[in-house]
């Protein structure tokens, strides 16, 4: 059972806690309009899960900016799976990368996280175990942002800023970008855990 110390508890990047397996190459950061293909886009990816692990697909669900109509994202699909033990790579690995899901990175420390990437459409794969509260978490976030036009608007003013500011640099990384927009995230978070009792 998730703890609400668990779901409110912050994490932050920890680069030198992924373990590469086949990294990505590096791609300006971009934040575009919502397209309503993406949701399409999921369903689609979402099949190929199914088709690949069938039972083994414990929990599947379209989370991040893209599920959330109306709101700018980076265009990649984020899809949440948990399966009966994210540690036990070869139950699920080949049935995905079967189907056109390459295993990215692990991070151990973090819930024991595995990526998957795709390539067209773009999209990571979030391999959870059972009971994890970033699941929980990303739920809670994306159905918040579905239901409240004014904190959706501010977090796509965040991400647009965070863009801008990379670019002004000269570019920068996915965790750049995360941390330039984690006060936003972390302050709608704090009344979506207000909001469910969690603090």
């Amino acid at each position: 059972m998730v703890s609400a110390a668990d779901i409110v508890r912050h994490y932050p990047d920890d680069p030198d806690g992924i373990e590469w397996v086949t990294p990505q190459p590096p791609r300006p950061i971009t934040v575009t309009a919502h397209d309503p293909a993406w949701a399409t886009a999921y369903d689609g990816l979402a099949a190929r899960v199914r088709r690949a692990l069938g039972d083994g697909v414990l929990a599947l669900d379209h989370v991040g900016s893209t599920s959330v109509p109306g709101l700018d994202a980076k265009p990649i699909i984020d899809l949440d799976l948990t399966v009966a033990d994210s540690t036990d790579e070869p139950a699920y690995r080949t049935a995905l990368e079967a189907e056109g899901f390459t295993l990215s990175l692990r991070e151990r420390a973090w819930h024991e996280h595995r990526v998957f990437a795709h390539a067209e459409p773009r999209a990571h794969l979030h391999v959870w175990s059972p009971d994890c509260p970033e699941v929980v978490r990303h739920r809670l976030f994306r159905d918040w942002l579905r239901e409240h036009p004014a904190d959706r608007a501010a977090y796509a003013a965040a991400k647009h800023a965070a863009v801008d500011r990379l670019t002004a640099a000269g570019g920068g990384s996915g965790m750049d970008y995360n941390a330039l927009k984690a006060p936003v995230v972390h302050e709608i978070l704090g009344r979506v855990f207000r909001a469910h009792g969690l603090l």
